[in-house]
């Protein structure tokens, strides 16, 4: 985990916010209202409900502090140091220890009073034992005041810190105060670290990022170390002590041979020493910076015996460097990559992986099967070609060089034609066209095309000439005329099935079809090249049976005015006579001699009524499904709150003006 991922802590209120953001929301998502008829175990729940539901909001707040926290035993050693130099382990585990037991004791508070209100006996008990948690809680939250402010500070603290990923490729600058290490980490990345002539500018770890073969690197720039013993050193110091004991990097030492910075080279030097032990397993480098003020060939003999010391230790490179003058700092930037990357992969290469890798590679070396010397076979074709070579002025013209003679890319066009194999190479440019004597050339690509269509041709003309396709001599035999009619019936058959199954339900005819009147019908006959007049006739004789039919009936079962008796005639089939339309509607004589016109289209039952007696029984079914719905229906129309007041008029919200400080309504 890296401090990134510290930064991701939600802010922790102060005791008194947070006693105001628990109370209020108990106050707004739990019912507010008891009325007079409420039974006492309503009243236990609704005060139970209270209590727990205010125990539930202090366990959610607490237990999400707890767990934005980080717990240091399962950070990374670096960040667990860090955050034990900044913030003191002790105190930070004590503040979250403290939350902790807070959370259990409210716990504990309520789960004793809801067994107390479970046993209350009155509104007034169940309401003071409810007072009585709640106050409990309050208090024990009040006592939190100084670990919660801490944790703010703390939070705050770490969302200001550098994101440092321990595990990454990282280079670690350190050395004396003002010897130019922010000075080196401006110049090779985009940190902007502040720069000032005294000691301890910098206060805290800064980084920067560096791009190096394509990765990316981080370069920390750690504040001052003074020599002298660690329990000595303040928090600043301890900042770099920590980074250089934790992190896998490679350690680049700054040193000011210029004394510039205020500190002897001897003490530089015994600083080296005395941190080197940090150093173990890291590439080290020893930075010379300042060399435009002082060299280190220019340095007194004694003071360059002590660097020559520091030089000649094991796994130390020297690089001298000028961040004022930028003389050697690319250099340095690469040479502390390159050593970084060796390491990591000496690492790797020594580490437990490798040989779990190894033992699963197997590398097969071909053995020979005889002493015979088997050269590889050029052809000589190919060796007596001359080599491409672009300054001889005969050399063999490419596509390239035809380009750059015709005007470069985008306006030489290739011949795609030069390649073709044709029977003549004159023809080689010939424009192809799509049509010729009315015909498609694409139809004739294939060179016999012709010779097949005249053979095709001939058949045909010696099966007809033949009598192959007359209708009587196509089959051989009676039977294999039957078979195949059989077979032309079955599979109209099989059609006028499948269409049958497929229309069932569809109208065999458009609707309009059936409206068509005789004189239509007669007309379009006679269009056709047809006789009607033995249909005119027939369908006059059919109109005035059907009329005299109707007219003896009507007289039967109806007493009805002349107007009443008139009717158009129409045919049995439907079909209407010179434009007169057939009836839709039928009378009849009701029991009451009047007479009522049916719709002959209108259902001859009803089916609201299906399965019952009469209408007094339908009726009286309806009511009782009405009265069986009516608790629902009362039930539907009350809002989805249980704070709802039944009541119409409140007393309370009605009877004048509350006093200061009174809640009796709660």
């Amino acid at each position: 985990m890296s401090t990134s991922g510290l930064k991701a802590i939600a802010p922790v209120p102060t005791a008194a916010d947070f006693l105001d953001i628990v109370l209020s929301k108990t106050q707004r998502k739990t019912p507010t209202v008891i009325h007079k008829n409420f039974k006492i175990s309503r009243i236990r729940n609704f005060y139970m409900r209270k209590v727990k539901f205010t125990q539930d909001t202090f366990d959610e707040k607490l237990g999400a502090i707890l767990n934005d926290f980080p717990m240091l035993d399962d950070l990374h050693p670096f960040l667990s140091s860090l955050m034990n130099v900044l913030y003191d382990k002790n105190h930070y585990k004590l503040a979250l220890g403290q939350l902790r037991t807070a959370q259990n004791l409210i716990d504990n508070v309520a789960k004793d009073f809801v067994r107390l209100i479970k046993y209350g006996d009155s509104l007034y008990r169940c309401k003071q034992l409810k007072r009585a948690a709640l106050g409990r809680m309050a208090t024990i939250m009040r006592r939190q005041k100084d670990p919660l402010a801490y944790l703010e500070q703390v939070r705050q603290h770490i969302s200001r810190l550098p994101a440092i990923d321990p595990n990454t490729r990282t280079l670690l600058i350190c050395g004396y105060p003002n010897v130019g290490k922010s000075s080196f980490i401006n110049k090779v990345t985009r940190a902007d670290v502040d720069v000032q002539p005294y000691a301890f500018t910098t206060k805290s770890l800064f980084v920067g990022h560096l791009d190096y073969k394509y990765l990316r690197w981080q370069v920390i720039d750690t504040p001052g170390i003074l020599d002298h013993p660690l329990e000595d050193m303040n928090t600043i110091e301890m900042q770099s002590i920590t980074a250089l004991a934790h992190l896998k990097s490679a350690v680049l030492y700054f040193m000011d041979l210029s004394e510039q910075c205020g500190y002897t080279i001897e003490a530089q030097c015994k600083l080296f020493h005395s941190i080197k032990p940090l150093f173990n397993g890291k590439p080290t480098l020893l930075i010379i910076n300042k060399i435009d003020v002082m060299r280190l060939e220019d340095v007194h003999p004694d003071s360059r015996a002590l660097v020559q010391e520091i030089i000649d230790s094991e796994g130390v490179q020297c690089v001298q460097v000028s961040c004022y003058s930028e003389e050697g700092v690319m250099e340095l930037k690469n040479k502390a990559c390159e050593a970084l990357l060796a390491h990591r992969v000496e690492s790797k290469i020594q580490g437990s992986k490798i040989n779990s890798i190894i033992n699963r590679i197997h590398v097969a070396q071909p053995k020979a099967r005889d002493d015979v010397v088997r050269a590889p076979c050029i052809p000589e074709a190919v060796k007596s070609k001359k080599k491409f070579d672009k300054d001889d002025p005969n050399r063999r013209r490419l596509q390239k060089d035809i380009e750059l003679e015709e005007g470069g890319p985008g306006v030489y066009n290739i011949n795609l034609k030069q390649d073709y194999l044709l029977a003549n190479p004159e023809w080689k440019m010939d424009i192809i066209p799509e049509i010729m004597d009315g015909k498609n050339i694409a139809d004739f690509i294939d060179p016999d095309i012709l010779e097949k269509l005249d053979a095709l041709e001939r058949e045909e003309e010696r099966l007809q000439t033949e009598g192959f396709y007359d209708s009587e001599e196509m089959y051989d035999s009676d039977d294999e005329r039957e078979a195949q009619e059989a077979q032309v019936a079955l599979s109209h058959k099989i059609h006028s099935q499948s269409i049958k199954k497929s229309k069932k339900n569809q109208a065999r005819m458009p609707r309009t079809a059936t409206t068509r009147s005789l004189s239509d019908l007669t007309d379009g006959m006679t269009k056709a090249g047809l006789d009607p007049s033995r249909i005119q006739e027939r369908a006059t004789v059919l109109a005035k049976v059907a009329g005299a039919k109707r007219k003896r009936t009507e007289e039967a079962e109806m007493d009805v005015d002349d107007d009443d008796m008139e009717n158009d005639g129409e045919d049995d089939d439907g079909m209407d006579v010179d434009g007169e339309e057939k009836a839709s509607t039928k009378r009849v004589k009701g029991n009451s001699g009047a007479v009522v016109a049916i719709d002959r289209r209108a259902p001859k039952t009803n089916r609201q009524f299906a399965g019952l007696r009469d209408e007094g029984q339908a009726s009286r079914a309806v009511k009782l499904r009405n009265l069986g719905q009516r608790p629902r229906n009362q039930l539907a129309k009350a809002g989805e709150s249980d704070r709802a007041i039944k009541v119409k008029m409140p007393k309370h919200l009605f009877a004048g003006k509350r006093k200061g400080g009174k809640t009796q309504r709660r």
